[in-house]
C-alpha cells in the first residue's frame, strides 16, 4: 500500500521537477538531434540530476548542521523558494524562462550535449527540487520512511526519463494548451504545499 508520506512526496516531487514541462523544453533543445542522440542525453540527464538529488538528499541534513541552520528554518526558506517557483509555474514565469534559455543554446550550430547543462541543472535538479528533497527526507521518521521519500524521487525521475525520451510525440499528442493548462494546476497545488512548509517552520521556530 503506499503510504501518505509516499504520496505526499511523489506529489511534491512531481510537481516541483515538472516533467510535462520538461518535456517540451526538451524536444526544442535537441530538435536537431537524432534519436539515439535525444534519447542518450535525455537518459544521461536523468541520471546525473538524480545523483546531485541524491546527494542533497542523504547528506543535506549534515549540511544544515555544518552551517548552523536549524531546520524550521530551512522550511520556511524551503516553502518560501517553492512559493515562487509555483507563482511562475500559474503565471508561466517559469516556461518563459526554460524557453528563452531553450532558444539561446539552441541558436549554436552544432548539436549541443544539453544533458548536463540545463537538462541535469537547473531544470530536474535546481534549487527547488533539492529544497524539496532535502526537507522530505527531514521530514521522514527512521530509515523506512527515508527510503518511500528516495522510492518516490525514484518514481519522479523514472516518469520524467520516459517524458524527455518520449517528448516529440508527447508534445503534438498534447499540445501547447494542454501543457499550460497542467503547469497551472500543478502550480496552485505546489503553492498549497509550499505554504505548508512554511507554516510548520513557523510553528516549529515559535514554539506554536
Amino acid at each position: 500500500m503506499l503510504t501518505e508520506l509516499f504520496i505526499s512526496a511523489f506529489i511534491t516531487l512531481f510537481v516541483v521537477i515538472d516533467p510535462p514541462g520538461c518535456a517540451p523544453i526538451y524536444a526544442g533543445l535537441t530538435k536537431g538531434a537524432s534519436a539515439a542522440q535525444a534519447r542518450s542525453m535525455a537518459l544521461r540527464a536523468t541520471f546525473i540530476a538524480a545523483i546531485i538529488l541524491l546527494i542533497f538528499a542523504l547528506f543535506g541534513q549534515q549540511l544544515l548542521g555544518a552551517l548552523h541552520i536549524a531546520l524550521d528554518s530551512f522550511r520556511i526558506a524551503g516553502g518560501l523558494m517553492l512559493f515562487f517557483i509555483a507563482f511562475d509555474m500559474v503565471f508561466e514565469k517559469r516556461t518563459q524562462r526554460r524557453e528563452e534559455r531553450a532558444e539561446k543554446i539552441a541558436a549554436t550550430p552544432e548539436i549541443e550535449d544539453v544533458s548536463v547543462f540545463p537538462m541535469a541543472m537547473p531544470m530536474l535538479a535546481g534549487p527547488g527540487a533539492i529544497a524539496a528533497v532535502m526537507l522530505l527526507m527531514n521530514e521522514a521518521d527512521g530509515w523506512p520512511q527515508m527510503l518511500e521519500v528516495l522510492g518516490a524521487l525514484a518514481a519522479v525521475l523514472a516518469i520524467t526519463a520516459g517524458a524527455l525520451v518520449a517528448a516529440g510525440p508527447l508534445i503534438r499528442l498534447l499540445g501547447d494548451k494542454v501543457e499550460a493548462v497542467i503547469t497551472r494546476l500543478l502550480g496552485v497545488l505546489l503553492a498549497a504545499l509550499a505554504a505548508q512548509y512554511v507554516i510548520d517552520g513557523l510553528k516549529g521556530s515559535f514554539g506554536i
